[in-house]
């Protein structure tokens, strides 16, 4: 018998990968075929059976020339006599070799864990990888739909970090184009002069209100000329305050002084406004790219595209890629009066990402109606022959809604990240209160829990969903201190870090030997802390922090389910309550940081 705990390289492993090292080792032995661990299926045994990890028999038997059954058995026999400190039993059903693992391990993985700060993360392995994420638009504040954004792409950054990758977190700012310019000629218009220090309102959100003031204004118009005589198309071509963001927009390509002025002062107001925002959220750059300055990047690339046949110049000079054999459609890539379009300058600017980084992957957090484009640029990326094209990924995610229906930012019913924010504090003020638990809080403890409990509430269920599905986010829904939410996995922690306050003179730092029996809860916990470091892994080969939102919630679901069950302080024996609080201690720690990988902090008490 080969002794598990005498192979410390193997102990890195999951429990998953170690049995599929196992079960190579003993079919290989067995059957004298060699097979590899990536063709081994291993899951969770499913509730019904008994057993804590299942082997899949059915696409290995053929080559055995057994029936699953028969080599079930012989390989349960096999891997129960050769790893008998890793399996306790085994049974087959129907093809389905399940397997009881032994509670020495668990106790021996819970000893070897419980009081390490660093479990789950692992140490850097060469990647790097960059993530670009929040992209906002600088005539108008951060919105709900940037909020998901910003989560997504903080927390997916975060995810990877904790799998060894080295990260850069970028965002590219729209700070250009006829938006921009609608803001600036409604400020000249109908602003005198006023400012965001005059008024007193934060700087995105006084240019962002001049964004709707300019829409109101161009309906008002609009709908003169429409009376006067004029088509509904030819009204909004001919509206005087559109014509005016459009002869903006030329003067500001032409260096106009004046309007390069204004842009640079209304942009710096909003830029203000953001750094609050995202100081308050918690979302931060490595990098950050402006479109003013990235605009005019791949030109130069259309031309090597040309010259390699990649793209098509029509007889008008405009230049087009025809992808209809790869399933889409022609894309123009360059007008016929030379100037560039956004998919020509996102290949440039990919291109000079991997010139500055040289990342192996570049994930782009977009929402899913740019879907297309994303699939256009990688594509065309790859055509070109670009370092940088295969690590290309879009992070697609659905949109956000409110219960009552879609935000329209040009009519002014977008719900901003500020308000939403302060919304969900005071949610959470009105909700801790009703609880009662709070009264030896001094003011300034109860002002940092509040927005701990509202910021983490938020975070947590944006989060908590696939990011490739829309969603509708319920404020109220999401401070509920017993359903799926981050306040009652936070309340967990609390509820937790107080247990090991009150029990802190018991000296968790004895061994208590492998033979010791677990308890069927005891055990279940124990296995769904061990799951932690592969969570993270499918978190972040999927880029989904929707994964570690589950797991960490079912983590306090369980702990929880242990604990009304059993007692620590009165523990069966001082064996049994070390065991325990090895366990409780794991637990809080690993919510601990499950819950950081989504940008939530978790409070000591609640």
């Amino acid at each position: 018998m080969v002794s598990l705990f005498l192979l410390p390289k193997l102990k890195m492993m999951s429990v998953a990968e170690l049995i599929k090292q196992c079960a190579v080792k003993a079919i290989s032995e067995v059957y004298k075929v060699e097979i590899e661990p990536a063709n081994i299926t291993v899951s969770a045994t499913k509730p019904e059976f008994e057993g804590d990890y299942t082997i899949v028999l059915f696409s290995l038997v053929k080559q055995f020339r057994k029936s699953p059954d028969a080599a079930g058995q012989e390989l349960g026999n096999y891997l129960l006599q050769q790893h008998a400190d890793l399996f306790s039993s085994f049974n087959v059903i129907k093809g389905f070799l399940n397997l009881v693992i032994a509670d020495a391990y668990w106790v021996d993985f819970l000893q070897k864990n419980y009081n390490n700060t660093s479990f789950g993360l692992k140490e850097k392995n060469g990647r790097r990888v960059m993530v670009e994420y929040s992209s906002p638009n600088t005539n108008k504040p951060l919105h709900l739909g940037h909020l998901r954004n910003n989560f997504l792409g903080w927390s997916t950054a975060e995810i990877l970090k904790a799998t060894g990758c080295e990260i850069v977190k970028t965002c590219i700012v729209n700070d250009r184009g006829i938006h921009i310019c609608k803001s600036m000629i409604a400020w000249q218009l109908f602003a005198n002069g006023a400012t965001p220090e005059s008024t007193g309102m934060k700087g995105d959100h006084f240019v962002g209100d001049y964004y709707v003031k300019f829409n109101d204004e161009y309906k008002k118009q609009i709908e003169v000329l429409i009376e006067q005589g004029s088509s509904k198309e030819d009204a909004e071509r001919q509206a005087p305050i559109f014509k005016g963001a459009q002869q903006m927009l030329i003067d500001w390509e032409a260096g106009n002084p004046d309007v390069i002025e204004l842009w640079k002062t209304m942009n710096s107001w909003v830029y203000a406004g953001f750094t609050e925002t995202y100081k308050t959220i918690g979302s931060d750059f490595d990098r950050t790219y402006y479109e003013s300055q990235t605009y005019l990047l791949g030109k130069d690339l259309i031309e090597e595209g040309l010259k390699k046949n990649v793209f098509i110049q029509e007889a008008d000079s405009s230049v087009w890629i025809d992808l209809t054999a790869d399933g889409l459609d022609r894309k123009i890539v360059r007008r016929k009066d030379g100037t560039s379009v956004y998919i020509t300058q996102d290949i440039g600017l990919a291109v000079n990402k991997f010139e500055e980084y040289k990342c192996d992957e570049s994930i782009y957090v977009i929402g899913d109606e740019q879907n297309y484009h994303m699939k256009v640029l990688k594509l065309i990326c790859q055509k070109l022959g670009l370092p940088s094209a295969d690590g290309i990924h879009h992070l697609s995610y659905g949109m956000v809604e409110l219960p009552s229906g879609k935000m329209k930012s040009r009519e002014g019913t977008v719900v901003d990240a500020d308000e939403i924010v302060e919304e969900m504090i005071d949610i959470s003020k009105q909700k801790t209160e009703e609880l009662g638990k709070v009264k030896d809080f001094t003011a300034e403890e109860l002002k940092e829990l509040y927005n701990i409990i509202g910021l983490g509430a938020l975070k947590f269920f944006l989060l908590r969903v696939d990011p490739k599905r829309r969603m509708i986010f319920n404020p109220e829904e999401s401070i509920d201190f017993h359903g799926f939410t981050g306040p009652f996995v936070q309340y967990t922690h609390a509820r937790i870090k107080s247990i090991l306050r009150k029990l802190a003179d018991v000296n968790v730092d004895l061994q208590i030997g492998n033979h010791h029996n677990l308890l069927s809860l005891e055990k279940q916990a124990v296995i769904h802390l061990e799951q932690f470091v592969t969570v993270i892994e499918e978190a972040a080969a999927e880029h989904d922090p929707s994964k570690v939102a589950i797991y960490v919630f079912n983590l306090a679901k369980i702990f929880n389910s242990f604990y009304t069950e059993h007692s620590i302080a009165s523990a069966e024996s001082e064996e049994k309550k070390i065991l325990r609080l090895q366990l409780a201690t794991l637990t809080a720690q690993t919510i601990k940081t499950a819950m950081s990988l989504l940008g939530i902090h978790v409070p000591e008490r609640m």
